[in-house]
């Protein structure tokens, strides 16, 4: 009894100590939220002043402004929306896949096939850019959606994290019960397989859809129609306008605007994370 009481004091400040953390992070982690909001709120020359903690009221105008402009923003949400969904659903999907082929048989090459695959990451997009363009163009694909989806089904990055999640969290005895009772291996796939991997498809759908969303680099090199062009290419132009027509609210209410799908897809899959990231990242 005198041990627990002794080691009671310093429980509860380290206890003290980590609410403040947390505290402390969730403010830093907040606060950009709220000065976008604040800057959304008010007009190219409020913000030319420097920046106030108070909303103004130019919010309406901002976004009044953003939707009748020349800037086609719903037509692009639409076209970010198309891009990011899909390739979320690809990417999980068939890297998921790929990963319960490397965890679940074995044959000549494994590890050969394994570590090829994870040097694919260390590439970056841009020393294959040149010769993307070059296939895109070859194939008649230019100015088209295809070529910023199908690409998203060879995703190492995906691949690893749920190999990563089967290592942990699926054994090897279900597979071969679910064999002996006859199922066929695309059924214990989609029937078993896939709903035991729910954390960490709903984590890397998440990772996937927020990085297809964000991209800018490889849409601005595919599309040049501007009714076909995304989010962050629009955004782009829409600094890029010269010093008469440049708004900084208007782009601050794009800015919100494009950040919404993210919030709402973050919302509905983020009870996923937490347990997605622990189980993903522990090997038993």
């Amino acid at each position: 009894m005198k041990e627990k009481k002794s080691n009671s004091p310093s429980v509860k400040v380290r206890r003290v100590i980590a609410y403040i953390v947390l505290i402390l992070l969730t403010f830093i982690c907040l606060v950009w939220f709220y000065i976008l909001f604040i800057n959304t709120t008010r007009s190219n020359g409020e913000l030319n002043k420097g920046f106030t903690a108070i909303p103004s009221t130019f919010f309406m105008k901002n976004m009044h402004n953003l939707f009748h402009g020349p800037t086609p923003v719903i037509q692009g949400m639409l076209n970010s929306l198309i891009i990011a969904v899909s390739s979320a659903v690809l990417s999980t999907y068939f890297s998921t896949m790929t990963a319960y082929a490397i965890h679940a048989y074995e044959f000549k090459g494994k590890k050969a096939i394994f570590t090829f695959i994870l040097a694919i990451m260390m590439i970056p997009t841009q020393v294959t850019a040149l010769g993307f363009i070059h296939l895109v163009n070859s194939i008649h694909l230019n100015d088209t959606f295809w070529p910023l989806i199908l690409p998203s089904i060879a995703a190492p990055a995906t691949f690893f994290y749920m190999k990563q999640y089967m290592d942990s969290n699926l054994p090897s005895s279900l597979l071969e019960a679910a064999r002996i009772d006859g199922a066929k291996e695309l059924h214990i796939f989609n029937t078993i397989v896939l709903p035991l991997m729910k954390p960490a498809l709903a984590v890397q759908a998440i990772f996937t859809f927020v990085a297809s969303w964000n991209n800018y680099f490889t849409p601005n090199l595919i599309l040049d129609s501007k009714m076909k062009q995304t989010l962050p290419i629009l955004l782009a132009g829409l600094r890029r306008a010269d010093w008469k027509t440049f708004d900084m609210g208007q782009v601050y209410a794009m800015i919100a605007f494009a950040i919404f799908p993210v919030i709402i897809v973050y919302l509905l899959l983020s009870k996923y994370i937490v347990g997605g990231v622990t189980a993903g990242g522990v090997k038993e």
